[in-house]
């Protein structure tokens, strides 16, 4: 399966040092132009920006082909561009954490999944400890209620 990404997911996984979690789980990664931006100005983590001065070969960077969604203005451009490419190529999965992102992908019918629910996966396929590594993500400045905590926990005893 192939999958767009946005910056978030892939910020965090490189974050923990779980990034290459994605190839185990997926073919192959576009990164659209704007996200590969993102992940490279000045305020970025260094070891983000070194991902990103690097990207691995299950990456691909990619440009929107068609103009921007008018609907999508109101997201960041990262997330517009995300948006905008998995509809352009046809691809139905988008890793992306941001609501109001999610809202709109959702709207124009793409599948969309977030760094839990990635690392989740990854957990139930053996590739990682699941809950060391959500506590690790906890101490960053990942936002996540208690109730969407409680659920995974659940589900992954």
């Amino acid at each position: 399966m192939i999958v767009v990404a946005d910056t978030t997911p892939l910020n965090y996984l490189i974050l923990l040092g779980e990034v290459e979690i994605l190839p185990a789980l997926y073919d192959k990664v576009l990164i659209p132009q704007e996200v590969h931006r993102e992940m490279s100005r000045p305020g970025a983590p260094d070891v983000v920006k070194a991902w990103a001065s690097n990207i691995p070969p299950w990456c691909e960077l990619r440009t929107p082909l068609s103009p921007h969604d008018p609907s999508l203005a109101e997201l960041d451009d990262g997330e517009r561009d995300a948006i905008q490419l998995a509809l352009d190529l046809g691809i139905e999965m988008l890793l992306m954490d941001e609501m109001e992102g999610r809202k709109e992908a959702l709207r124009l019918n793409l599948k969309v999944t977030g760094t839990i629910s990635i690392l989740e996966k990854a957990g139930q396929r053996g590739l990682l400890d699941f809950r060391s590594v959500l506590e690790r993500l906890e101490k960053t400045n990942f936002r996540l209620s208690a109730r969407i905590r409680a659920e995974f926990l659940a589900r992954n005893p």
